[in-house]
C-alpha cells in the first residue's frame, strides 16, 4: 500500500511538473501583429498625371514591437512611406501609398506587399481605381 502510494505521489508530481511547463510555455510573449483599419482602398475615379495618396492605419495587437522592414507596391507609379521606428504594443503606425498613373485612361488593381516581424510577415494591402483623361477648356 505504501509503495503504491509513493508511486501515485511521484506520478502525481510529473504530471503537475508537465503542465507548469506546458502554462510557461504557452505564456511566452506574442509576436507583434497588424490589425488594418482597412486592407483595401477605392480611390474611384483619378485624373491621369495626377498625384493621389492613401494611409493605411494599423494597431500593433501583439506583445512584441511591430518592425517594418519594406513596403514594395507591384507597379513603379506607386510609392511607399510607413511607420519607420517600431510600434509597441497597442500603438498606431502607418502605410501611406502614393499612386500617379499615366499611359491611357484604364481601371487599375495593384498590391503592396508590406515585410515586417509580426506573426504573418507578408502582407498585402490592395489599391483600385480608375484613371481618366485629363479635359482642359
Amino acid at each position: 500500500m505504501k509503495q503504491t502510494i509513493k508511486i501515485m505521489k511521484k506520478l502525481f508530481f510529473l504530471l503537475v511538473t508537465i503542465v507548469g511547463l506546458g502554462f510557461t510555455a504557452n505564456a511566452q510573449t506574442k509576436p507583434a501583429e497588424f490589425k488594418f483599419e482597412k486592407e483595401t482602398h477605392d480611390f474611384g475615379k483619378i485624373k491621369l498625371d495626377q498625384a493621389v495618396s492613401y494611409t493605411f492605419n494599423f494597431t500593433n495587437e501583439g506583445e512584441a514591437p511591430l518592425i517594418i522592414t519594406k513596403v514594395e507596391p507591384t507597379c513603379g507609379c506607386t510609392v511607399g512611406e510607413y511607420t519607420q521606428t517600431p510600434v509597441k504594443k497597442g500603438e498606431k503606425g502607418f502605410i501611406k501609398v502614393t499612386v500617379k498613373k499615366s499611359g491611357s485612361p484604364l481601371p487599375f488593381n495593384m498590391a503592396v506587399t508590406v515585410t515586417s516581424n509580426a506573426r504573418t510577415t507578408t502582407k498585402v494591402l490592395y489599391l483600385k481605381g480608375e484613371t481618366v483623361a485629363n479635359t482642359t477648356k
